[in-house]
């Protein structure tokens, strides 16, 4: 009887943690950014995320990137019914949008300034940070329109492939290199929330 009452002892201490698991979980900051962490340049991405040439279909011109939120993936036309496939991270519910844009600007390490938006949600935030390794934005950044938003790399990237952003596209840091040196300022830059039939 007295090991009976130790393991229910122990069972219901067991689901008293259980149970408070995700209140705890609900109190962490949001971990999208992490301002100061290194980019781990040897993440390996899972196959559906790295960079490769897919046929594609599309009206677009060659050299028009096309962003497929649902996907998760941004495409860079190319003649011949192809396209460059990059995994990316996408906006998290709520903060997805769709439009049509051109790049206004391109920046090697770029700064970052957090818009007052992201730091009322995000207050653990700097209120700047220089480029470099440990900065959010990554090795490259691409201004899109007059928006606050960027296409640009990222020190987190095990966040490609998830809804994790602010509204932003990021890639690994190979990838948006890889990009950044493939379109000049001026390219049209297509954001599609739902895929084309």
């Amino acid at each position: 009887m007295t090991d009976f009452r130790r393991l229910t002892g122990i069972f219901v201490a067991a689901m008293g943690l259980v149970l408070s698991t995700p209140h705890a979980f609900a109190q962490q900051p949001d971990r999208g950014d992490e301002p100061g962490l290194i980019a781990d340049d040897a993440y390996q991405l899972e196959p559906e995320w790295q960079k490769q040439v897919v046929y594609f279909r599309t009206t677009e011109a060659p050299g028009t990137i096309i962003v497929a939120t649902a996907e998760r993936h941004l495409y860079l036309v190319q003649p011949g019914g192809r396209a460059i496939r990059y995994g990316i991270g996408v906006g998290r519910d709520g903060f997805q949008w769709q439009g049509l844009v051109t790049i206004t600007n391109k920046k090697e390490w770029p700064d970052w300034t957090p818009p007052p938006e992201m730091i009322q949600r995000q207050p653990y935030l700097p209120r700047f940070m220089a480029g470099g390794p440990g900065n959010p934005l990554g090795a490259r950044a691409m201004y899109l329109g007059t928006t606050v938003y960027r296409i640009h790399g990222t020190n987190r990237p095990d966040t490609i492939g998830t809804k994790v952003s602010s509204g932003c596209f990021r890639l690994v840091n190979n990838d948006v290199a890889d990009l950044y040196d493939r379109v000049p300022v001026g390219t049209k830059v297509v954001i599609r929330q739902k895929p084309e039939l």
